[in-house]
């Protein structure tokens, strides 16, 4: 199968979502198919959140629709989110609950049992890297291992499709690294939508590149063409930057 004709794992349909009448994203349309690793970029403020949270399920768009695995998320969200593994920013942990314990806590809440339960919680541990601090209370990690324990969470049930908000903000240089290193090995065998702001991650991590800007995608295409003429991806982000604030 080639790669235009593989399933369209994630799919944004003329989203927006209207505050008043500020319009935090507006008819935001793309597909992301099967085997992908997409950087979804734009400057702070853009709407690069506020999209991952409509694909998610996490809020509802004023307009349009969010699709995961063809599960339509206002209307077939559990369906979706079976296939969904979802880190947002800065997402909730609980700091006096050990990795494993947060673990086995997901666990209980996705009803993941039996033989299939101890399984999957050996292997994320180990995918995360987590056993050097697997009894440690949370909020006493680094912000490097209290990532890596969100990812856990997130890969648990092996969900096709990861949506990624920023996975490597406030990282040291070591810690972005080995994200990069999870991410790349992951991207072997699910769907990946990664948010950033870094032109660095895009480089390093993604194949195709969503830029936003105001609310509006005004770039969609591989990594090879984010920088055209001669320029610099400094100036590609600035000049798209620019041309969604003139949209």
């Amino acid at each position: 199968m080639s790669a235009d004709q593989a399933p369209v794992m994630i799919e944004a349909e003329h989203l927006s979502k209207f505050y008043g009448e500020f319009a935090a994203t507006r008819d935001v349309s793309f597909k992301v198919r099967q085997g992908e690793v997409v950087a979804f970029m734009g400057p702070n403020g853009a709407g690069k959140s506020t999209t991952m949270k409509l694909l998610t399920g996490y809020i509802a768009p004023s307009t349009g629709v969010a699709r995961i695995a063809g599960h339509n998320m206002a209307t077939d969200r559990l369906a979706g989110s079976a296939k969904l593994g979802y880190l947002p920013e800065n997402g909730p942990l609980y700091p006096d609950m050990t990795p494993r314990s947060l673990i086995e806590f997901f666990a209980d809440a996705r009803g993941i049992a039996g033989r299939h339960r101890r399984e999957r919680i050996d292997a994320v541990i180990d995918l995360c890297d987590l056993g050097a601090v697997i009894g440690k209370p949370i909020g006493k990690l680094s912000k490097g291992y209290r990532q890596r324990v969100g990812m856990a969470q997130v890969l648990l049930h092996e969900p096709d499709v990861l949506i990624l908000d920023e996975p490597t903000a406030g990282l040291d240089p070591n810690q972005i690294r080995e994200v990069r290193d999870t991410v790349r090995k992951l991207g072997e065998s699910k769907t990946i939508m990664l948010s950033t702001h870094i032109l660095q991650e895009v480089e390093a991590m993604a194949s195709r590149v969503l830029f936003i800007s105001e609310g509006r995608l005004v770039f969609d295409g591989p990594t090879s063409e984010l920088a055209v003429e001669g320029k610099s991806l400094d100036d590609r982000f600035l000049e798209l930057t620019m041309a969604g604030a003139s949209a």
